[in-house]
């Protein structure tokens, strides 16, 4: 039997995506192996983000190489779809796939290993209007699920690639997303991450549009999983009718990952970003107040051209002044292709990483200002199947994002009826990651 060993970088997109990939391939009789273990193919599904994803997928395709020299080595995702010479360069016996392709792989791998498949093939990404579905009948090593409902971007930040690597906004007909939750709940999922390159935005293609909260409200009258989660929001996807209808879901976890990027207007600016932090202000305040027990995350880009040492430190004290949960610092990254490349009044290395260890400092005590007001609170906790390295104790994850060490594992706890169910939870210590707490037995 043919072993595949599946390698992944980047986004709950891609993570989706390799997990269908996986899954397609189980279905066609391939076995899967650990990625290190020198499987017959290596399958790298890269990301391209920032430089050091580029950094990263290079590294796998290199550690595949080592691993097993006979192996077929696939590099596929956004890293060649957008630079697909990158990996032509390494002078090894390679096949170097766009993201469309990516879904073809099951079908194609047998011509692949006839050789009888070209070594590069990257069609242009920007001439996909139709989603495209990948089903997906299990998931692997996970409690939670994940499922993507969009795919690509409309919008161009003058910083991003995202756009040139995953074209236009497309979205799966809303019958199909609840069909699909459907049955990840028979399969006895008891949450479900919907993810997008662009989530807000999805359903606006459609004629009529369905945006996302029509999308959500029918998502409250279907047997789907109890516990929905969103991925990363954009800060001008936030409408009235959207926020109304999270502060009123009985299924969407109090949960939002938004991508804030900066607090200084004209970095906003320059970045095309569409609002001002007297926008964003505004929001996260509005969210808090509708939401009580929100947890609300951001994405941080620091050291963006023409960013001063007094324009960082707006962004810093922007944040440290709003209810943030939890930082995701990213360096600025050049990337080539887009206008942000072009930019002057660029910020040296050594500035951006110590701008970047000080938003992460400043991400740290969020994490715990956030974590400690749950102190001798209850929290519904969703028990997941693994456990904390080291110290072996159950993990669980709260509806808000807080996740859960448990220390009463004498008797039932041990047991595994108590994986993949929601518990009520008291919280009775802080940890490094998280907080402790014991399960309420009611």
């Amino acid at each position: 039997m043919t072993t595949v060993a599946v390698a992944t970088l980047g986004c709950k997109v891609n993570q989706f995506e390799s997990e269908a990939l996986m899954d397609a391939l189980e279905q066609r009789g391939y076995a899967l192996a650990p990625f290190e273990g020198g499987a017959d193919v290596a399958i790298i599904n890269t990301c391209t983000v920032t430089h050091r994803a580029d950094f990263q997928s290079r590294q796998l395709v290199r550690r595949a190489l080592r691993s097993n020299p006979n192996s077929l080595v696939i590099v596929t995702g956004c890293y060649p779809q957008v630079e697909p010479d990158a990996f032509l360069e390494m002078k090894a016996e390679l096949y170097v796939l766009g993201n469309k392709e990516k879904h073809q792989i099951p079908d194609l791998l047998s011509l692949m290993q006839k050789g009888k498949f070209p070594k590069v093939r990257v069609e242009d990404i920007q001439k996909e209007v139709q989603f495209s579905e990948t089903p997906l009948h299990s998931f692997h090593r996970h409690t939670r699920a994940f499922l993507k409902i969009q795919d690509g971007c409309n919008g161009r930040c003058t910083y991003c690639i995202v756009p040139h690597a995953r074209g236009r906004s497309r979205s799966l007909q809303p019958q199909r997303v609840i069909e699909n939750l459907k049955v990840l709940k028979e399969k006895g999922f008891r949450e479900v991450v919907l993810t997008g390159i662009h989530l807000g935005a999805y359903g606006l293609e459609f004629g009529p549009p369905f945006p996302l909260e029509k999308l959500i409200r029918q998502l409250e009258k279907e047997e789907t999983p109890d516990r929905i989660r969103l991925s990363s929001i954009e800060p001008g996807d936030f409408s009235t009718e959207l926020i109304s209808t999270l502060s009123q879901s009985a299924k969407i976890c109090p949960h939002l990952h938004i991508s804030i990027q900066s607090g200084d207007d004209e970095i906003l600016e320059k970045m095309n970003r569409g609002y001002d932090r007297s926008y964003l202000s505004d929001l996260i305040r509005e969210l808090h107040l509708r939401i009580p027990t929100l947890s609300v995350g951001a994405d941080v880009i620091v050291g963006f051209p023409g960013e001063t040492e007094e324009k960082f430190k707006h962004t810093y004290e922007f944040v440290e002044s709003l209810p943030f949960s939890y930082l995701h610092v990213f360096p600025f990254s050049r990337r080539k292709g887009t206008p942000a490349f072009q930019f002057p009044e660029r910020v040296n290395e050594r500035e951006i990483k110590k701008r970047a260890e000080a938003m992460r400092e400043l991400g740290k005590q969020k994490r715990l200002a956030f974590y400690r007001q749950f102190l001798d609170q209850e929290l519904s906790v969703l028990i997941e199947d693994r456990k904390e390295k080291g110290a072996g104790r159950w993990k669980g994850l709260s509806r808000n994002y807080v996740p859960v060490l448990l220390v009463n594992e004498n008797g039932m706890m041990a047991h595994q009826d108590r994986v993949n169910r929601e518990w009520t939870v008291r919280v009775t210590g802080l940890a490094e990651k998280g907080v402790t707490g014991e399960v309420l037995e009611r």
